[in-house]
């Protein structure tokens, strides 16, 4: 998104996503294992700027479980071992909200958090979540995290059969600061994986977890059963990554306890 108005994604934009998401030319594959692959794009090395794809496919998960798992925050909050705080600000459309989210990062580095408008779309059989970040004047930048910037940040859920997707992460995230390099590789290599896995492991105790928690509340799917207020356009503006402190981590190296999870987490199981 450029400029400073705040639009909401159009069905250009979604169209736009979804061919970025399936093309690969201009990719560097950095990780292909157990059904997942992930792909990198450097932009701009020495600032860490680069864009991720993850794509994996999930044999025993339907297109519209997947959906569902991304969309509902409460289950969020059980299975995401990197959410700290997690919250819906307010509703723009009947496809498009305003979110806070806020997670741990690699030790030593510090959190980050955002603040995006999240926008969806079904799509025949298929499904597309994308965000980018905005401005509220309620909640600017913490003081004990670091504010990142979504430039542009999405799912696409291909639908492989009833009980079968594919879901591909595509991600172009500034996390505001000059990150070492470990921390690239270590996203690539090991995070970004890790993180598709427990997604398919969330979808895969979602039916049994959803019958006990409110089991037919899905605002995603029903928008009428939406409590947020309505937030105008006129109160968000577009966050600018250099309107942001830019925090040096590069000199950091990793925490112990990091590596040590990290050779644990890719152990057989």
């Amino acid at each position: 998104m450029s400029g400073d108005e705040v639009l909401i994604p159009d069905d250009k934009a979604f169209i736009s996503f979804k061919i970025e998401c399936c093309s690969d030319e201009g990719w560097s594959l950095t990780y292909n294992k157990t059904g997942i692959t992930v792909l990198i794009q450097i932009l701009e090395e020495e600032k860490s700027l680069h864009k991720i794809k993850c794509r994996m496919v999930c044999k025993d998960v339907a297109a519209e479980t997947m959906y569902d798992v991304l969309h509902d925050i409460e289950y969020r909050k059980k299975w995401d071992s990197n959410v700290i705080e997690t919250f819906d600000i307010g509703k723009l459309t009947v496809n498009a909200d305003i979110g806070y989210y806020s997670w741990k990062c690699p030790k030593p580095l510090k959190n980050r958090d955002v603040i995006t408008l999240r926008s969806w779309l079904p799509m025949g059989k298929d499904y597309i979540i994308m965000n980018y970040s905005v401005k509220h004047p309620k909640y600017p930048p913490k003081k004990d995290m670091v504010r990142a910037v979504s430039i542009q940040t999405g799912y696409l859920i291909q639908s492989n059969g009833p009980s079968s997707c594919t879901l591909t992460y595509l991600a172009q995230v500034d996390p505001r600061g000059s990150l070492p390099k470990w921390v690239v590789n270590k996203s690539s290599q090991f995070l970004a994986p890790k993180a598709m896995k427990h997604i398919c492991k969330a979808c895969l105790k979602y039916a049994e977890w959803k019958q006990r928690h409110n089991p037919g509340y899905k605002p995603w799917l029903y928008p009428e059963q939406n409590p947020l207020s309505s937030i105008p356009l006129s109160e968000l503006s577009i966050q600018h990554a250099d309107s942001l402190e830019n925090i040096d981590e590069s000199s950091l190296s990793e925490g112990k306890d990091e590596r040590a999870e990290h050779s644990d987490d890719d152990a057989p199981n």
